[in-house]
Order: C-alpha cells, then structure tokens, then sequence
C-alpha cells in the first residue's frame, strides 16, 4: 500500500491508515504530506501496489484526485478518509476513490474483507 496526503498538513489519518495496515500484515511505502498528483502516481506506476491509501480534507483536491485515478495501473484501488466523503457523498463516485473510510472501524473492516481474498 502507498498512502500520502494531497492536502493535509497533519497527516494524523496517515498515522492510522500505518498502523492498522501493518498490523494486518500490508507493507507500506509512506510518500508522506502534502504530495503531488503527478509524485503519486509516479509511484504507483513505479511500485504497482494493491492499495492507494489517501487522506483528503479539502474540496479543491477534486480534480488532483480524479487526475490520480485515471492514471494509475488497473489493478491499484484507492481508499480514502476525511471530511469531503462526508460533508458529500458523491465525492467519492465523481473522484473514482473505491472505498471511503469513515472512520477507524471502516477501515479495519476494508482491511479484513481485503485481506481475504
């Protein structure tokens, strides 16, 4: 799994995503705060992961997000936290993000659905 942040300075949704995906077993490569489009999926193209972890706080990330989405390899999903899933449920649907995570336990059950198969 690559995760990063497009708009988030903090990065404590980082923190969670890193320590819920190590404990089930994921490797995970941290790009880290505040990274570009163009510098995500870079790395995506380069490292070919399952799982494209972001964290998104703004609803001016719209566009860099359907950006990332369209360019990474097929096989990368993305899953997603922050306060523009809730505050707009198509958010997601518009931005090609397969799995929003409200919260801790959304994650960790993505995380074990995920990890079946």
């Amino acid at each position: 799994m690559i995760t990063a942040t497009l708009d988030d300075g903090l990065g404590q949704g980082l923190g969670v995503i890193r320590m819920f995906s190590e404990t089930a077993g994921l490797e995970i490569i941290d790009l880290g705060l505040l990274v570009t489009p163009d510098k995500i999926i870079a790395a995506c193209k380069k490292n070919n992961p399952d799982l494209l972890g972001l964290t998104v706080l703004q609803f001016d990330s719209e566009e860099d997000i359907l950006m990332i989405s369209k360019n990474l390899p097929s096989k990368t999903k993305i899953i997603a936290g922050g306060p523009v899933f809730t505050a707009d449920p198509e958010f997601a649907r518009r931005t090609g993000v397969h799995f929003t995570a409200k919260n801790a336990a959304y994650f960790i059950r993505f995380l074990l659905r995920f990890h079946k198969k």
